[in-house]
C-alpha cells in the first residue's frame, strides 16, 4: 500500500493521472529487473492497482524456429513445461521480488522522474495549446541573456528578448502580464511563448481596462506599435451614442494611463476608425493635418498631401508617425507637400501625354484631353467602347473610332515586337502566361536572365523590386508575386506525394 500512497502523492503534486505514475513505476521496476536477470530477457512488472503488490514476470514466446533464445522457446520445450502449449502463446514465469540495490534504486528513480516530467509536459501542452491569444499573469522565475522565464503556477512561459519591451528590466519575483502568441512541441518538451511587444498585447490591455471593449460595444479595428516608444490604436463604436475614443481615454485619462503604465510609458494615439478609408487615413496620421489623400488601389499605395509646415509632424521622428499609420491602415503611405504633389502630377501628365502623342500620332491637345479624362495607358483606349470615347469634349464617333484603330495598331505592333524579342531572349510560355506581369515587365526580367516561372520563383522580393523599379512594384507586392510564382512547386510536391502514397 505504501507504493500506492507514493503514487497518489506524486499525482496530486504534479496534477497528473495516478495511473501514469504507476506505469512509470512499473517501467522502473522492469528496468531494474532486466539489469539483474539480463537485458536480453522480456521481463515485465505489474503493480496491483488495489493492493500495491508488485509482481515480476518473465515472458517467453512459443515459436517453431528460435531467433532469440532469451525471449523464445520451441514448441517441444514449451510442452515439457505446459503440455497444451501452442505456437504463438507466451509462457509466463514468476520471478522472486527484487531487493533494490543502490544503483537499481537510482535507475528506477530516474525513470520515474523522467516519465512524470514527460506526463507533466504533455498536460501543460494540452492545457495551453487552446489558449493562444489569451493574456496571462505570472512571476519572473529567472532571466538569462535577456530571455525571461515566467512561472504561471502550473507551467512556465518564455518571454524572449525580442518579444520584451526595450529597456524593460524585469527582476526575479516581479509580477508580469504577457500575451500568449504560440504553444508548440519542441525537442525539450512543449514551450509556451509569450510577448509584451506585439500589438495584440496592447489590444488585450485595453480590453481589460475598457468595459465597453470587453462587452463588445466598442471594437478594436487595428493596432500598430513601436514597442516602448509609441503606438496607434483604431477603435469603432457599435453604439452611436458612445464615443469610442473618449471611452478608451477614460475619466481624466485614467484608462489609457493604466495601459501606458503597463507599457513603460509608451505614448498611445487613439484614433477613430471610419468606413470611409480616406477619413481613416487622415485620422491615422493625427496629430498632423492632411490636405488630400490619393489612393492607388492597384499598387496598394496612398499619396497623402500635407501643407509644408505639417510635413515633419506627419512623418514623425525617424519616420515613426507615417510608419505606424501605414501599419494601422495596411497600405504604403507616401507623404508629399502640396508643391511636391503638384510637381509629381505635372510630371505624370507630361509622361502620359508624350505616350499618347507618340503611340496614337496625335497632337498635344488630343493627348491632354485623354489624360484629363483619366486614361493611363493605350490598353484602356483600346478597350473603351467607341460611344463612350465619343462623349469626350471635342470628340465624335469618327474621331473615337480612328483613335481606337490607332491604339489597336500600336498594341499589335508591340505584340509582334514582344514575340520577336521573346524568341531572341528565350522567354518560356509559363512566364508569358503568368498572371500579374505586363509584357514590358517580362522583357525587363528576361534581359536580367529571368526567362521562366522557376527563375521568377527563385528571386527574392528586393531583387524583383530592383529589376522592375519601385515605381512599378513595392516590396510587399513583390513578395506576394514571388509566392504566387512558387505555388506550382507545392502543387507538384503534393502530386508526387499522392502518387508515392498510391503506389505504396
Amino acid at each position: 500500500m505504501e507504493l500506492l500512497q507514493v503514487a497518489d502523492a506524486v499525482a496530486r503534486e504534479k496534477n497528473i493521472d495516478r495511473d501514469i505514475v504507476l506505469v512509470a513505476m512499473e517501467e522502473a521496476i522492469q528496468k531494474a529487473g532486466r539489469s539483474k536477470y539480463g537485458y536480453d530477457h522480456d521481463i515485465r512488472a505489474i503493480i496491483d492497482r488495489r493492493s500495491g503488490q508488485i509482481e515480476l514476470k518473465r515472458y517467453r514466446e512459443v515459436v517453431e524456429t528460435i531467433e532469440d533464445e532469451a525471449k523464445q522457446l520451441t514448441l517441444k520445450e514449451a510442452q515439457r513445461i505446459k503440455p497444451d502449449a501452442q505456437v504463438g502463446e507466451f509462457l509466463i514465469d514468476s520471478l522472486p521480488p527484487l531487493d533494490f540495490g543502490r544503483i537499481a534504486a537510482q535507475t528506477a528513480k530516474q525513470v520515474i522522474v523522467q516519465k512524470v516530467r514527460d506526463a507533466e509536459r504533455e498536460r501543460q501542452f494540452t492545457e495551453f495549446k487552446d489558449r493562444v491569444g489569451e493574456m496571462i499573469n505570472g512571476i519572473v522565475k529567472r532571466s538569462e541573456y535577456g530571455n525571461t522565464t515566467i512561472d504561471l503556477g502550473r507551467a512556465e512561459a518564455l518571454l524572449r528578448r525580442d518579444e520584451s519591451l526595450p529597456r524593460e528590466n524585469l527582476k526575479v519575483g516581479d509580477r508580469v502580464r504577457a500575451y500568449i502568441y504560440d504553444v508548440r512541441q519542441e525537442v525539450r518538451g512543449p514551450q509556451i511563448f509569450v510577448s509584451r511587444a506585439r500589438p495584440e498585447f496592447m489590444a488585450k490591455l485595453f480590453t481589460q481596462e475598457v468595459p465597453e471593449i470587453y462587452d463588445g460595444v466598442i471594437e478594436i479595428k487595428a493596432v500598430a506599435r513601436d514597442p516602448g516608444s509609441r503606438a496607434k490604436i483604431a477603435v469603432w463604436s457599435r453604439d452611436n451614442g458612445i464615443d469610442p475614443v473618449g471611452a478608451c481615454v477614460g475619466m481624466r485619462g485614467s484608462r489609457v494611463q493604466a495601459v501606458v503604465g503597463e507599457l513603460q510609458g509608451e505614448k498611445i494615439d487613439i484614433v477613430p476608425w471610419s468606413e470611409d478609408f480616406a477619413t481613416f487615413v487622415v485620422n491615422a496620421l493625427a496629430p498632423a493635418e492632411v490636405a488630400k489623400v490619393v489612393l492607388d488601389e492597384e499598387k496598394h499605395r496612398l499619396d497623402v498631401v500635407v501643407p509644408e509646415e505639417q510635413l515633419s509632424l506627419a512623418i514623425g521622428r525617424r519616420g515613426q508617425n507615417v510608419r505606424l499609420a501605414s501599419q494601422l491602415t495596411g497600405w504604403d503611405i507616401d507623404i508629399l507637400t502640396e508643391a511636391e504633389e503638384s510637381a509629381r502630377r505635372a510630371e505624370e501628365f507630361k509622361k502620359r501625354s508624350s505616350l499618347f502623342m507618340e503611340a496614337l500620332d496625335v497632337d498635344d491637345v488630343i493627348a491632354h484631353l485623354l489624360v484629363a479624362e483619366g486614361f493611363i495607358n493605350i490598353e484602356e483606349i483600346s478597350e473603351t467602347p467607341i460611344p463612350e470615347l465619343a462623349t469626350i469634349e471635342g470628340f465624335d464617333e469618327d474621331v473615337a473610332g480612328e483613335l481606337q484603330a490607332r491604339a489597336n495598331a500600336w498594341l499589335e505592333k508591340l505584340r509582334v515586337e514582344l514575340e520577336t524579342k521573346r524568341r531572341e531572349l528565350g522567354i518560356q510560355d509559363d512566364l508569358m502566361t503568368f498572371d500579374g506581369l505586363k509584357a514590358e515587365h517580362i522583357l525587363k526580367l528576361a534581359e536580367q536572365g529571368v526567362k521562366n516561372l522557376d527563375d521568377l520563383a527563385d528571386l527574392a522580393g528586393d531583387e524583383l523590386v530592383e529589376i522592375l523599379g519601385e515605381e512599378v512594384i513595392n516590396i510587399r507586392d513583390a513578395n506576394a508575386l514571388i509566392m504566387k510564382a512558387r505555388e506550382h512547386w507545392f502543387t507538384e510536391e503534393d502530386a508526387t506525394e499522392e502518387k508515392a502514397a498510391s503506389n505504396g
